[in-house]
């Protein structure tokens, strides 16, 4: 009776770690930090060791308790990049290690968790300004600013509003570089900016280079987690890609001129 008690306890804390790294995982943690929180979530519940394996679209989680061993696996969904929920999962984690939770109580917190996300108006509008201050801060003038605030507030409602209806993100790449090249290049075509610095144009698709993943695919290659990085890097290159077809097919389009 007493093993079987043991190997139930054994198995929802098992599924507890590998809930924790696929959270981690779907929200843009890199894997050695997915690793290293679902293995000290693991020995914090009491297990004598916890081995995780990661892949680009799953993960392989087991746990390992007086000699038996119980293994699951979870599908990896992405979910966006969302750096509240990582940090929630931390704290979850080391309240678990200084033992002021236990295996219910970590299972409680974690279906309490719900990624923050902040208003789309506010988001839109902090994007607008970020790329209208690189273009200043890049010599491309008050003009420049200005002209880059129209196209990235733009291009961001369109992205947002492509993503809210699941659009494939390489297509919401290409669409959303496309408008936002559109709507600077036609400005600059407007007597009052003839003078503009082509920063602008530049600067309005600077919302879509993705820093995040290309951070986190070099970090997981670093650290020898080469499967996983180059899935992310792969995918990093192909929005990349996207992004710079949207610009071209706008430019060839309306004949704009090219960045200098």
């Amino acid at each position: 009776m007493t093993t079987e008690v043991d190997h139930n306890t054994q198995r929802g804390i098992t599924r507890l770690c590998i809930q924790c790294g696929l959270f981690l995982l779907q929200h843009g943690a890199e894997s050695a930090l997915v690793d290293e929180l679902s293995s000290r979530l693991g020995r914090a519940l009491g297990m004598d060791s916890v081995e995780i394996a990661i892949s680009p679209n799953a993960i392989v989680l087991s746990t390992i308790k007086d000699g038996q061993c119980i293994t699951s696996t979870r599908k990896n969904a992405d979910r966006g990049i969302n750096m509240h929920v990582v940090t929630e999962i931390q704290h979850i984690v080391i309240m678990a290690e200084h033992k002021l939770l236990d295996a219910r109580d970590v299972a409680k917190r974690f279906t309490q968790i719900k990624p923050l996300r902040y208003p789309r108006w506010l988001v839109v509008m902090i994007v607008g300004l970020s790329c209208a201050c690189f273009c200043k801060l890049n010599n491309g003038g008050w003009d420049g600013a200005f002209v880059t605030l129209c196209a990235s507030t733009i291009a961001m409602y369109i992205r947002q509003v492509l993503t809210h209806r699941a659009m494939h993100p390489q297509i919401n790449f290409c669409i959303t570089a496309f408008a936002a090249t559109t709507v600077s290049g036609l400005l600059l075509r407007v007597p009052a900016f003839s003078q503009t610095s082509t920063v602008a144009m530049a600067a309005s698709v600077l919302l879509l280079v993705p820093g995040f993943p290309l951070i986190n695919a070099v970090a997981d290659m670093f650290k020898g987690h080469i499967n996983t990085g180059l899935a992310r890097w792969a995918i990093a290159s192909l929005l990349t890609l996207a992004t710079c077809v949207g610009v071209v097919m706008a430019m060839t389009v309306w004949g704009l001129r090219g960045w200098v």
